[in-house]
């Protein structure tokens, strides 16, 4: 049990409309909830939904309309994204704390390891390293020679920090995600590709998020930068020499080749990406699939391959459905003159 309507409003700072005492086991999507199960809606569309659904009680956003005597109870709050958010914080398992080390895992004699942090079974930690306090290093995962690692930071299983990279505090790497991995640099060199070898790092600035078997190539030279606050989806790839400005948001299955930079700020919805050495500028919104072979002004949003303004690219589509008609049309043309030809 959860508690009741009212003691979860407490919590989000929200107001109750209806029952307060009533109990409230779980929390659920609307196509999911239960009749003891708080549901969410942010706008009146998802509003109607959660009325009509099992749902024993609503948290609803108070620029929604509710009514005058709404059908079930509700949990008004000023976000409701934001109050689920803290809601459903309560409900995850909490990160492992130290201080511990299992008897499997390998500390080099010359890491540097806070005497609180919590090092579980194979993890690894190479010559050099340096870990701060209240980190923790999930099962196999692996802190390459010389890498820093901030406080509070959690390598989930089979996370890979490779040499001489830089961690940020209160940074999450998700499973299987590698950071400081080869940068793809290779020359033609009498009709053979030779390694140009990549000899930089990878800084993760403060509160950055990778995502599970994402994948962040070392510098060639200097460093990979991703900036503080950004969070990063699964199955990305960021090519070497990136530089990745504050709290972007950046969907699966994106890919930046060496060298792009992006500003603060900027949203990439997923199955992008983008050329290398070009630059999508602070606030910017990339949409799903799109191809970016140039520049993106600040604040601008793109879409389609080659990307370019949204509303352009929607334009063009318009006319691309209508080419059918168009040439049916011409078609038709082309036989009534031929028939009334001499």
């Amino acid at each position: 049990m959860l508690g009741t309507l009212q003691e979860l409003a407490d919590r989000v700072g929200g107001r109750v409309v209806g029952n307060g005492a009533l109990a409230i086991a779980r929390i659920a999507a609307v196509e999911e909830s239960t009749d003891d199960a708080l549901t969410f809606a942010t706008d009146e569309r998802y509003l109607a939904s959660a009325m009509a659904s099992r749902a024993a009680a609503v948290l609803v956003d108070a620029a929604v309309p509710v009514g005058e005597a709404p059908a079930k109870p509700l949990i008004v709050v000023e976000n409701a994204r934001l109050a689920l958010a803290h809601l459903l914080r309560g409900l995850r398992p909490p990160k492992p704390a130290g201080p511990f080390r299992h008897p499997s895992a390998v500390v080099d004699a010359t890491a540097a390891v806070a005497d609180d942090v919590f090092l579980d079974a194979m993890a690894y930690v190479g010559p050099g390293a340096r870990i701060g306090r209240g980190s923790v290093i999930g099962v196999g995962a692996h802190v390459g020679a010389r890498t820093t690692i901030g406080e509070d930071t959690w390598l989930h299983p089979r996370a890979t920090v490779l040499e001489a990279c830089v961690i940020g505090n209160r940074v999450v790497l998700h499973a299987g995600s590698v950071v400081g991995s080869e940068g793809f640099g290779w020359a033609f060199v009498d009709g053979r590709l030779e390694r140009i070898p990549q000899v930089g790092n990878v800084v993760l600035d403060d509160e950055v998020e990778i995502g599970a078997n994402t994948c962040i190539d070392r510098a060639q030279t200097g460093s990979t930068r991703v900036g503080r606050g950004t969070k990063i989806d699964n199955l990305v790839q960021v090519g070497h020499n990136c530089q990745i400005g504050r709290h972007c948001a950046i969907a699966s299955q994106s890919g930046f080749a060496g060298s792009t930079t992006l500003g603060d700020f900027v949203k990439v919805a997923g199955q992008s990406g983008t050329r290398g050495h070009m630059r999508i500028g602070s606030g910017a919104t990339v949409a799903g699939k799109t191809g970016v072979w140039g520049d993106v002004a600040d604040g601008a949003t793109v879409s389609g391959n080659p990307a370019r303004d949204h509303r352009d690219q929607l334009k063009r589509e318009v006319m691309i459905r209508s080419l059918p008609k168009l040439v049916a049309r011409v078609d038709a043309l082309e036989r009534e003159r031929k028939r009334e030809a001499p």
